[in-house]
């Protein structure tokens, strides 16, 4: 999330401390559709936090999907405050639970929120993506930015840890989930009142960011 839009380290504090919330898609349902399923592992980005049901961008993916008659369902396991080794963590049960054919991996802001060691970050991002390519998943990272005040050193060098694991696992690459919106002329519009998450009316380019690369993964 880069742009003074996303305010100063005090409001990130805040987003760190959001409670958790559970996964918000009918994972039953998906799971039992008989179509290949995209399994979204992410934090509040990805978990429609401070929004109604059905306003997030997964939940238009499930839409989008719908409507250009693409076989597959999704399972949204995004879950607010989730940091990289939480994600990691819970991720073999997920994988038994729904066998994806496509992983989207959302995570990371979180880590930065907290101060964990960049190093941490990118092991875990790494060993998620393992995971779901030996278990016979296309896997698609989706990046995230951290704001300017973090300093400029720090800036890429997180920017870079998605990229690296991307390239490392040969996984696709959304280098940020935010372009559009945090970078925007009108950005402080497009986001909530605590000025990290991005309001409904920024959802479906949330989610147009996604989906080039996602398509790509996807059956023709």
């Amino acid at each position: 999330m880069t742009t003074a839009a996303l305010g100063s380290a005090g409001l990130w504090a805040n987003a760190a401390q959001a409670q958790a919330q559970a996964p918000t898609s009918n994972t039953a349902a998906a799971s039992s559709a008989g179509k290949p399923v995209i399994l979204v592992l992410g934090d509040s980005l990805s978990a429609e936090y401070g929004l109604k049901r059905g306003e997030g961008w997964v939940p238009l993916l499930e839409k989008r999907l719908a409507q250009q008659k693409v076989a597959a369902s999704v399972v949204n396991a995004s879950i607010s405050g989730d940091t990289s080794s939480g994600g990691r963590a819970r991720f073999p049960a997920l994988l038994t639970q729904h066998k994806p054919g496509y992983v989207v991996v959302e995570l990371g802001a979180n880590d930065a929120l907290r101060g964990l060691p960049l190093t941490d970050t990118e092991n875990n991002l790494l060993q998620i993506t393992k995971a779901a390519k030996a278990a016979g998943a296309k896997v698609l990272i989706v990046g995230i930015q951290v704001p300017p005040n973090y300093g400029g050193d720090y800036t890429r060098r997180f920017e870079a840890v998605f990229s690296k694991v991307a390239s490392a696992t040969q996984s696709a690459l959304v280098p940020f989930l935010l372009k559009g919106v945090a970078d925007a002329p009108d950005a402080m519009t497009l986001f909530q009142a605590d000025r990290i998450h991005p309001t409904a009316a920024a959802q479906p380019q949330l989610l147009d960011n996604v989906w080039p690369e996602l398509r790509k993964l996807l059956p023709k």
